[in-house]
């Protein structure tokens, strides 16, 4: 906790309010634990897990059979089972890379123009995401494409556009989203614009660009980034990022079978953290429309990938804070009431711009949380809409809570991206502003 204070001290980036919360924590801890009175030796340290909400324990996933088949805007491409209300459909276990394979395993099974092409690929990637897919459908179906980033990503690209100006079903896996900037003059360029430069004689909506994203905690400045507001001035193509193992196989299967690109960009450290009961028929989940996940009146919370659960954190410290959060200087007891509106933007191009004014109108106040630096990301696209179009509804300016205007760090890499006290921080002064 003294690395954490003294790190915060030291960063002119970090509020007020904040250090005064880092050092009640760790004051308080030194309370707790020293010893100083039979009670207190007496009294247990939290558990090893915490007692917060974790990706492990989160209320956002689906593990029951019955909560995953009525998940909302689920769109079955095949008839039901049986007559039952579910129709009879069955789920299994799996954590999100599980769920990425199964869906392109459907994918190549439902589609015989479909190919799958990356570096790595026909071994399982280094994910293990295409695990076993070149020996059940073939090798000139799954194949790898050279180990090289700088002409391999542009190549990746270049060849996946010219297979679906072809017809064909186009799934490309970069390694990691941190190497697509090589590939950014064949997407933005050629992809995102043929259809327009050869007025609709051409297109390549058959070409979906799979990458990881977001941090993992020790990936530093080549592993952990967030490219995603890159693209927001593609118009042409869109940007996907799921939440969890049912999102990221129904938002995958829309995203191949869209009939415009689309970059499709999977949270990494979400591959095996994240596990939910996924249904095993064929489906979709619709594209460009966010999903609310908690339901609120006070105050809007959006984000999306990784830090949803970041966010669930945040907001169980406001409604019940911990021991070390108790004082009315760190979560004053009228905000603990508030009613906190969480949406899960999932389609980041085009954006979900009707159901995120429609619930800032409502709770007239908005915080978004985005891993990506602050400045040109999504979050101020989305801050400028709000606020031309709910300036009358709003009972606070727009905040955000992003990762910092800086490389991500080879070290504490915990420190870059936005935490839930940074997010209770920004709560808390929005809901008092």
């Amino acid at each position: 906790m003294h690395g954490l204070r003294q790190h915060a001290q030291t960063s002119r980036f970090v509020s007020r309010s904040t250090l005064r919360t880092l050092r009640g924590v760790s004051a308080c801890q030194g309370r707790r634990y020293a010893g100083t009175t039979p009670t207190e030796a007496q009294e247990k340290p939290p558990p090893a897990g915490g007692e917060l909400p974790s990706i492990a324990t989160s209320k956002l996933l689906r593990v029951t059979r019955e909560t995953a088949l009525k998940s909302p805007g689920l769109m079955w491409t095949s008839e039901p089972e049986s007559a039952s209300p579910d129709g009879g459909r069955e789920t299994r276990k799996m954590n999100m890379y599980q769920a990425v394979r199964d869906a392109l395993g459907i994918a190549l099974s439902t589609d015989e123009s479909a190919v799958v092409f990356g570096e790595d690929v026909a071994f399982g990637g280094v994910f293990r995401c295409t695990m076993g897919l070149a020996q059940e459908y073939g090798k000139e179906r799954v194949f790898n494409t050279p180990l090289t980033e700088q002409a391999s990503t542009n190549g990746i690209a270049g060849f996946g556009i010219g297979l679906a100006a072809m017809g064909q079903t186009a799934i490309a896996e970069i390694q990691f989203s941190d190497y697509i900037f090589p590939a950014f003059d064949q997407l933005v360029n050629e992809a995102a614009k043929i259809r327009y430069r050869s007025g609709g004689q051409f297109n390549v909506g058959g070409l979906t660009v799979r990458t990881p994203c977001m941090s993992v905690g020790h990936g530093g400045l080549y592993h952990s980034q967030s490219p995603e507001g890159f693209f927001l001035g593609a118009s042409g193509l869109k940007v996907v990022v799921p939440r969890s193992p049912i999102q990221a196989k129904g938002l995958l299967l829309a995203s191949i079978r869209d009939p415009n690109p689309v970059i499709f960009m999977e949270p990494k450290i979400l591959y095996r953290s994240s596990v939910e009961q996924v249904p095993i028929s064929d489906y979709t989940l619709p594209l460009s429309k966010m999903e609310t996940l908690v339901r609120g009146s006070d105050l809007t919370l959006l984000t999306w990938g990784t830090p949803l659960y970041t966010c669930e954190m945040a907001m169980s410290m406001l409604s019940s804070p911990p021991p070390s959060l108790q004082g009315e200087d760190f979560v004053p007891r009228d905000a603990r009431k508030a009613n906190i509106e969480l949406i899960d933007l999932r389609t980041i191009l085009p954006w979900d711009m009707e159901g995120v004014i429609e619930s800032v109108n409502r709770t007239g106040r908005l915080v978004i949380v985005h891993e990506a630096g602050r400045t040109g990301g999504v979050g101020a696209e989305i801050a400028a809409e709000v606020q031309k179009r709910c300036f009358l509804k709003l009972a606070a300016p727009v905040k955000r809570v992003c990762g910092w205007d800086t490389p991500v760090g080879l070290q504490y890499e915990k420190f870059y991206i936005p935490d839930a006290l940074r997010i209770l921080d920004a709560m808390v002064e929005t809901l008092k502003y």
